[in-house]
């Protein structure tokens, strides 16, 4: 049993590797480096982001492919360079994984076509799910891109799951960037604070992939996210309270956008209540379901 991921080293990359593995997968990491991977049983292949070259015989009789690569869309203020940077890294990546399938003797049973939440825009108090239509957004337009990037391996008739993942919950990723001023007191809302935040614990993350590789049904856009969204404003206040910590200040929206422009407006001042209809309409069950819950988890690790 064999499955490549692209986005392997990142951080669901890494957790969805160590769980494959504990599986019994053979695991195949698609990586710019050429170092030998830190988790046992993992086999790190050098790759060029942009094509099947080095690495299609793997994708060969694959049991399935998982498509998470992606430059960080919060990691600063976004020039032109780097919004092109941002959607090139994705759609290269899906064109390389549509290119390995089509050239497979053997196809692959299923590819997982990475997305984001960030599709459905700005929504206010309205839940959205996978039915919602595509925001106004750069980040919409991105995950539109993305999606289309691998849309062409169903000609071969392989399976694809898409999959648009909320915040993910872990040490790693957007909360461990956060973690640190909450853990001494320092967190703070963001803005007026009732932009939606749609979350999912990194263990439900990787059990959710591993579902849709498990599953034949599965097919089309998924949302993993967690069945109870917030607001940022009680957001903030379960992680200060997974350290015991009250949370006080408030960083206005203006201060944000001077600092960060575009980025702050999509990133941290957007936001959505998603819903995972798809994941519950599949029978999948969800072993985190609460924000404060996840996080005390998360922090007692």
């Amino acid at each position: 049993m064999r499955v490549v991921i692209t986005g392997g080293t990142g951080f669901i990359g890494k957790s969805l590797s160590r769980a494959l593995v504990s599986k019994g997968y053979q695991v195949i990491s698609l990586t710019r480096s050429s170092r030998p991977s830190e988790i046992s049983g993992v086999r790190n292949v050098v790759w060029d982001g942009v094509s099947s070259a080095g690495w299609i015989e793997y994708a060969d009789g694959a049991d399935a492919i998982v498509n998470l690569a992606g430059e960080n869309v919060a990691s600063g203020r976004w020039s032109a360079v780097k919004k092109n940077s941002i959607l090139a890294s994705r759609v290269d990546a899906g064109r390389a994984v549509s290119e390995a399938v089509a050239k497979a003797k053997v196809k692959p049973k299923v590819v997982i076509q990475g997305s984001a939440i960030g599709f459905y825009g700005d929504c206010g108090p309205e839940p959205v799910n996978e039915k919602s239509p595509k925001g106004d957004l750069f980040l919409s337009d991105v995950a539109e891109k993305w999606e289309a990037s691998s849309v062409s391996i169903e000609e071969h008739g392989v399976r694809r799951a898409v999959i648009r993942t909320a915040m993910v919950l872990g040490k790693g990723g957007a909360l461990a960037k956060m973690m640190g001023p909450f853990k001494v007191g320092l967190g703070s809302y963001l803005g007026p604070g009732h932009q939606g935040v749609s979350w999912i614990h990194i263990d439900d993350e990787v059990r959710a992939i591993i579902f849709l590789i498990e599953n034949e049904k599965c097919s089309g856009i998924f949302n993993l996210s967690s069945i109870h969204p917030l607001t940022f404003n009680q957001f903030a206040n379960s992680l200060g309270a997974a350290f015991g910590r009250k949370v006080w200040m408030r960083v206005p929206a203006f201060v944000l956008k001077l600092a960060l422009g575009q980025m702050a407006e999509e990133v941290l001042l957007g936001g959505q209540f998603v819903l995972p209809t798809g994941l519950i309409d599949a029978g999948f069950k969800f072993n985190f379901t609460e924000a404060g819950e996840a996080l005390g988890d998360i922090v007692k690790q």
